[in-house]
């Protein structure tokens, strides 16, 4: 040891030296927590595993460059809710102004928790179960309920791009098979088919064609051999892109990430030239300001900021868990935050330009059939002429002229006017006509690329688009399975993937009956709202109470090489949790308050209409929920009283020699001075990574009838009667 050291002048000075932890450790060597006395788990110390662990975690698979990993992330967050959910809640909450609840919550809620998502898949470096195991293993449950959301997700998520891919491969025909009813003999007679004629050819297709619909839930009618074989194609897909972990699934990132921007920017172009655009995309954010205090508008925008993210399903942990520890996923979590939010934006203003042009197709097909209409009681005197002003010519009749001779007809024949069946035929009831998910994609817009020309290639382009995001997500979510499950239980990748592939189409054919698309609806509904809302929540305070929020800034500083700024501190002690368990409490009154039920297609009545579940789908529904949250009370218990092993020494989070030295350095100076002259064992702080080893129920630790509980897990280390040789 150097002469100058505290320690020598302590050795050849009768005068009280308080050394610093810095100096009393600086010369000494790593301590290595396992060969040392002060290893007090009962572990035995496994040289030739110790290196397995280590090769193990240097050999992880690592992203090419951070291009793919940013566009895996995009990929994954960017998904078909941005197309057809964000511009609906967008037009159904006030326009322009349901935009400052959703910025507001995307930067309180949103981007704290991505942002700890990302952090701790890169910190421990393993898929959801491994990083909630090291956390807190008592809430290791986390990382299971988020395997089995994803699984209950993946599973009817995969049927929407076997419902894209069926339609992309019928876009290859002019004219497209959705435009025009269907003609049926009729005996002799020729005539259109009567379901078709009394709703639309898109609607008939879509219901009919699509999907062969049955009446209701309880009649499952057989499996659509269509959709079946496309469900095949689908899982195919997923499989292939995932075979070989981010080695492949990265690969297709680059396509199916960028493809849909291109995709959304041409119609934009095309949208934007189209009659009636304008009129869409001022509909759409002409602001509403008092929809801007109602509760409901709120919680739907903070359902949407959760679920655009990807949070709890643990597909961001996996990714990020592919990271370098140095990578600045500070960055990543904001660029990714808001290109998500910027690509809602811009697929709103293409779902509104597109439907203002079909609003006024409408519009104008709605005019004239109401001019017939109102010819025809011109002809037999039902109507005088004299109501008719006379610079209406029906020849050329515009929507202004014939709002003017509505109002007139209404006006003189108030008594009888309703007998007459005249439409309103007002640009804004078309434009008000709100359509989200399934009926946005394969209905309204589809009607509305009927009218564009070259409709085959818009529809080709469109459909592929929907291909590439749903496949975006899907690998995104497979990750949230396969990662953890593989890091966990060291299953070969190649064969996980395959079986879970295959096991996942076989109980997808549930969602292929006749009946299919109510199942659909049922998992979409409550598979995974609330449940996932817990995990977040449970995320949030195993990170910010249990391992502790300084800790945790303090390791992120180290890793990211500056302090987060303090505004995470903050939002993830006390904002996010709050704002968190506010959603959950109105997520569980929303459940509690809207019956649970379906829009069934009747086919006799060629009409959609609300059915209540039966009670055996009632069974169902329940059993999603409890099934998807019972591994947190199920871990928890079997942790809590020793019936199962933490799981905390399985892991290969190991620390670099050294790393002690650095946490020491970074201590205050009373921290030093407790840390030494501390009289009271459980006082004083480990410099030792706080991982124990499950001893098994009854076992005692060494140390055990001497130390108070003391750091993560409760073990307690007696440093304070360690000789000073020993350091």
């Amino acid at each position: 040891m150097p002469k100058n050291s505290k320690v020598t002048q302590r050795e050849h000075s009768s005068e009280h030296v308080t050394e610093s932890v810095a100096d009393l450790l600086a010369h000494q060597e790593p301590v290595d927590y396992k060969r040392s006395v002060l290893n007090v788990t009962g572990e035995a110390w496994d040289k030739q595993k110790e290196g397995e662990e280590e090769l193990e975690a240097e050999n992880r698979p690592a992203w090419n460059s951070k291009l793919q990993y940013i566009l895996a992330q995009i990929g994954y967050s960017v998904g078909l809710g941005n197309v057809w959910r964000f511009p609906y809640l967008c037009q159904k909450n006030g326009g322009g102004a349901y935009l400052v609840p959703y910025l507001v919550l995307l930067i309180i809620i949103g981007l704290p928790l991505f942002f700890l998502e990302l952090a701790v898949g890169q910190r421990i470096r393993r898929g959801s179960i491994g990083v909630w195991n090291y956390i807190c293993p008592r809430l290791g449950g986390i990382g299971y309920a988020s395997c089995l959301v994803c699984f209950f997700v993946g599973l009817y998520y995969n049927v929407i791009i076997g419902w894209s891919i069926f339609y992309f491969f019928k876009s290859f025909q002019y004219p497209l098979p959705w435009s025009e009813c269907p003609i049926v003999k009729n005996g002799s007679m020729a005539v259109v088919e009567p379901e078709c004629e009394r709703s639309s050819a898109t609607t008939y297709f879509w219901y009919r064609e699509t999907l062969d619909i049955s009446n209701s839930i309880s009649e499952s009618g057989g499996l659509n051999w269509k959709m079946t074989l496309c469900l095949l194609v689908a899982w195919s897909l997923v499989g292939l892109a995932m075979i070989k972990g981010i080695q492949s699934s990265g690969k297709v990132m680059y396509f199916s990430s960028l493809f849909p921007y291109l995709v959304l920017v041409c119609f934009l172009v095309r949208g934007l030239l189209l009659r009636g655009a304008v009129d869409g995309i001022m509909h759409m954010f002409t602001p509403k300001l008092d929809k801007m205090l109602d509760p409901q508008v709120w919680r739907e925008a903070a359902t949407q900021v959760f679920f655009a993210l990807g949070l709890g399903f643990g597909g961001v942990i996996a990714f990020s868990s592919y990271n370098k520890q140095d990578n600045n996923c500070h960055f990543d979590a904001t660029l990714v935050s808001f290109i998500n939010f910027f690509t809602s934006v811009l697929a709103t203003l293409v779902v509104f330009a597109v439907l203002g042009f079909k609003a006024n197709i409408m519009n104008e097909k709605c005019v004239v059939e109401n001019a017939e209409k109102i010819l025809g009681y011109l002809n037999t005197n039902v109507l005088s002429h004299d109501l008719i002003p006379p610079h209406v010519n029906f020849s050329h009749l515009t929507a202004k002229d014939y709002n003017e001779m509505y109002r007139v007809i209404m006006t003189v024949k108030e008594g009888h006017f309703k007998e007459l069946g005249l439409d309103a035929c007002l640009l804004e009831d078309e434009l008000n006509k709100s359509v989200q998910g399934t009926g946005l994609a394969f209905i309204a817009f589809t009607e509305a690329m009927t009218h564009f020309p070259a409709s085959p290639f818009w529809s080709v382009m469109f459909f592929l688009m929907l291909i590439n995001l749903g496949l975006g997500s899907m690998i995104g979510t497979m990750s949230g399975i396969t990662t953890p499950i593989i890091d966990t239980f060291k299953v070969r990748k190649e064969v996980f993937t395959v079986g879970c592939c295959i096991f996942a189409f076989v109980v997808g054919l549930i969602f292929v009956q006749r009946s299919g698309n109510y199942f659909v609806t049922m998992f979409d509904d409550y598979s995974a709202t609330l449940p996932l809302t817990v995990v977040v929540i449970l995320e949030n305070i195993a990170v910010a109470w249990i391992y502790g929020t300084k800790k945790f800034m303090q390791e992120l500083t180290e890793m990211l090489g500056f302090r987060p700024y303090q505004f995470y501190y903050y939002t993830w002690k006390y904002v996010s949790p709050i704002c968190m368990a506010v959603l959950m409490t109105a997520s569980i009154i929303q459940l509690g308050v809207s019956p649970p039920g379906y829009s069934a297609w009747i086919k006799e009545e060629a009409a959609e209409k609300f059915l209540f579940y039966p009670t055996w789908a009632m069974a169902i529904l329940i059993s999603l929920i409890i099934l998807a949250s019972l591994p947190l009370p199920l871990v928890f218990i079997l942790r809590q009283f020793h019936l199962v092993s933490d799981g905390s020494n399985a892991l290969s989070v190991t620390y670099k020699k050294g790393r002690m030295m650095k946490d020491i350095s970074n201590l205050e100076d009373n921290d030093e001075t407790r840390f030494i002259l501390s009289k009271v064992p459980s006082e004083t702080p480990s410099p030792m990574p706080t991982h124990r080893s499950y001893l098994g129920p009854g076992s005692n630790s060494p140390m055990e009838m001497s130390s108070a509980p003391n750091g993560r897990y409760g073990s307690g280390y007696l440093l304070a009667s360690t000789p000073e040789s020993e350091l």
